[in-house]
């Protein structure tokens, strides 16, 4: 499963920039997802459903040499856990709650989980883009959190949302750790997320969980279908994947902590929340951050004996 040759550094950053655009927007359509009559349960399911039947044959055309253990972790991780709690998040709470806890909080948790669990300390330049981008995100944070920035008829439920959106970070990061660690071809994380994904949670979902599908247009169902279980599922799955190879764990995650404010920016016309000056100072501090963060070289991955042995 191990990857010989380098990835060039530009086209990782090609990637990293795919992903922020496709997640800016993944934000802003899957909010417009939540306010609807569509459950999480059945976004989840247009996502592995779409993206499921579209990596089908080529899961084994390719065939995706994942050990079962492996395939379950990452389908689990970066598929259902991911999707089921950004789902509900947002359900209840805003778009721009998402873009700063789960585009910005998934830097910050990478580097955390990497600290603790590879032993893998980030040197002084690293340090130095994190604090950035958490200033901002607290900046950022602070003009979208704060009284009066959300609708009161959600505003009681935003804290539970908020906890599904810090659950959704911790997920991806674990997610793109392993696809470090683990060295995971870009296509065979994304083959094997949407297919393990499909086979463990749709049978569930079509016997069990309750469904809104009903109360939505064609239109409705056919944007988040493709938006969820193409671009999201698909498109941004691959990009993350093949950015973590090229450039790390670290860089790759701290590029999308730009997110936050091209959410903010795009959740003025398409959702009609205010832009403040507080936010566009956040949004430089975060991209700062990301500026410096993407001069830092690519750390080699750092196995653990119990990472690495025998599936």
């Amino acid at each position: 499963m191990s990857i010989s040759h380098a990835r060039p550094r530009w086209k990782g950053f090609l990637a990293a920039t795919v992903v922020v655009v496709c997640w800016s927007g993944f934000n802003i359509v899957s909010r417009l997802g939540g306010k609807s009559t569509l459950t999480p349960y059945d976004l989840t399911a247009l996502r592995f459903g779409v993206a499921g039947s579209l990596m089908l044959p080529i899961y084994f055309i390719s065939k995706n040499p994942l050990p079962l253990r492996r395939l379950l972790i990452i389908a689990s991780s970066g598929g259902l856990f991911y999707a089921l709690l950004i789902y509900a998040g947002f359900s209840l709470a805003p778009a721009a709650h998402a873009g700063v806890l789960v585009n910005g909080g998934i830097p910050l948790a990478s580097a955390a989980i990497a600290w603790i669990w590879l032993k893998d300390r980030p040197n002084s330049a690293t340090l130095t883009a994190l604090v950035l981008t958490a200033l901002g995100l607290m900046v950022i944070g602070f003009s979208r959190f704060a009284p009066g920035s959300v609708p009161p008829s959600t505003g009681e439920k935003n804290w539970l949302g908020d906890l599904c959106f810090i659950g959704a970070a911790l997920s991806w990061a674990y997610y793109g750790l392993l696809v470090r660690v683990w060295n995971i071809r870009p296509l065979d994380a994304v083959s094997g997320i949407t297919v393990g994904a499909a086979v463990l949670y749709l049978p569930l979902y079509a016997l069990f969980l309750p469904k809104g599908l009903s109360g939505v247009s064609g239109s409705t169902l056919l944007l988040q279908g493709v938006y969820q279980g193409i671009i999201a599922a698909l498109i941004a799955a691959f990009s993350f994947a093949y950015a973590t190879l090229s450039l790390g764990s670290g860089i790759a995650s701290m590029m999308l902590a730009i997110v936050p404010g091209t959410t903010s920016l795009l959740a003025v016309p398409f959702l009609g929340e205010a832009l403040t000056l507080t936010t566009l100072a956040g949004v430089v501090l975060v991209s700062a951050g990301a500026a410096l963060g993407a001069q830092v070289k690519k750390t080699a991955p750092t196995p653990t004996p119990e990472l690495h042995s025998p599936d």
